[in-house]
């Protein structure tokens, strides 16, 4: 296979995480009971309301009525004009919690960090609605990509607040991560996890990806064991899994499990079709076992037979790339055939050429590649190098000539070609 699979591997990595973030929701004016104050060991002293004004109480409880009614337009509305207008400080941090968290929800991050600031700067709410929003920032920090910043905020919130919570661990692991501070990472979302029996999907993918991208694959291996233990036919788990026991050199494993999906039929979709035989590819070159290729090959045909595979350029070609890991030079020339004619370029007449040329088919060889090359090929210097030693094949030194002047054109061929040149006896 021509693709690097360490390359594939950390792709896959990349998509085992996903920042989830989840903003707390704006507080009531007024409550007809009273509810369990969730920061009720702060170090902060909540200020006294200095709300007298009906109209910025009406104002107020049209925006949120407006916010639990979906109606973010009205809400911003209503909210805007407390905060432009009125002189309660209370009312203006009110205001200002409606006006981030809409802002946060809208994905303007920027917004909501500043009317977030802003309504802490003031000091003038209730400690749930002032500690909530203090989280808040630091989840739109975040999502902002500003990762200190995050983690400072979270500081002071814990150290403030005194509350602990998995949500806000795991928040700071993933902002660890995306530092790569992978044993900080490790330490907070196994916190994270040790709060709650419902730890997110997520969680366990940023710990995984923390163990690994700090040499522990090992341990990554064991956390995910756990968790597939638990919920055996979860098929982003199981992918997950692949990905981690790939990564942790788990040959046996990983295969275990591939044969696992295969005989839960849990490989349904085309998505993991592809995936199952890159993995089964990926496998074969680093255990130096191409037997495992052939498996991928055969899994994809499975899926072409049963059209849950797309019959387009790229999984004829990853099906002919598994041929060729597994020695199966004649099943990878009719894998590439197939996949020619849907392809943008003459790169895989290439390596049909590579092919037929070690066939000794010098001729067949040419021609196709002589298309290849007529159609663009990413790497011009080397299809003439190419094309030069099949025209020797052929024994026409003109033709070979020519081509290996072509080849000593190019950058990354010309040493390579100018030696061919020098036996040909001609520059």
């Amino acid at each position: 296979m021509r693709n690097n699979p360490k390359h594939f591997i950390r792709a896959a990595l990349s998509t085992l995480l996903a920042t989830v973030i989840a903003v707390a929701s704006v507080a009531a004016i007024a409550k007809d009971k009273k509810e369990e104050a969730r920061y009720p060991d702060a170090t902060r002293s909540a200020p006294k309301s200095d709300l007298s004004s009906q109209a910025d109480q009406k104002a107020l409880q049209a925006a949120i009525d407006a916010v639990n009614a979906g109606d973010d337009a009205k809400a911003q509305q209503e909210a805007q004009k407390v905060a432009d207008g009125s002189r309660s400080k209370y009312a203006k941090g009110i205001a200002l919690q409606v006006l981030a968290n809409i802002k946060f929800n809208e994905q303007d991050y920027k917004g909501a960090i500043e009317d977030y600031k802003k309504l802490v700067e003031l000091d003038s709410v209730p400690n749930d609605t002032y500690f909530d929003s203090m989280y808040n920032m630091a989840a739109a920090y975040v999502a902002d990509t500003q990762y200190q910043a995050a983690l400072d905020e979270l500081k002071i919130w814990r150290a403030q607040g005194k509350r602990e919570t998995a949500d806000s661990y795991a928040l700071e692991g993933n902002a660890e991560y995306r530092l790569q501070k992978y044993p900080e990472a490790i330490v907070a979302m196994k916190k994270a996890m040790s709060l709650t029996d419902k730890p997110k999907e997520s969680w366990n993918s940023i710990l995984m990806a923390s163990y690994a991208e700090s040499g522990q694959a090992g341990q990554a291996s064991g956390v995910i064991d756990e968790q597939l233990a638990k919920d055996p036919t979860n098929k982003a788990l199981a992918h997950n899994a692949l990905v981690i026991y790939t990564q942790a050199n788990q040959s046996d494993k990983a295969l275990a499990l591939l044969d696992h999906e295969q005989a839960s039929g849990m490989i349904t979709t085309n998505e993991d079709y592809v995936s199952a035989a890159k993995f089964y590819a990926s496998i074969a070159q680093s255990d130096a076992k191409p037997e495992v290729a052939l498996k991928g090959a055969a899994l994809l045909q499975q899926g072409l037979d049963k059209a849950a595979v797309t019959a387009s350029m790229e999984n004829y070609k990853l099906m002919g790339d598994c041929y060729m890991i597994g020695q199966k030079e004649d099943q990878a020339l009719a894998a590439y055939s197939k996949a020619s004619p849907l392809a943008a370029n003459g790169d895989i007449d290439y390596l049909r050429a590579q092919i037929l040329g070690s066939q000794t088919e010098w001729a067949q060889a040419r021609d196709v590649l002589q298309k290849g090359i007529a159609r663009g090929v990413t790497q011009k210097g080397k299809a003439y190098l190419l094309l030069g030693k099949l025209d020797l094949g052929n024994k026409d030194k003109a033709a070979a000539k020519a081509a290996f002047q072509k080849a000593a054109q190019e950058a990354d061929t010309h040493d390579e070609a100018q030696a061919q040149l020098a036996k040909l006896g001609g520059k």
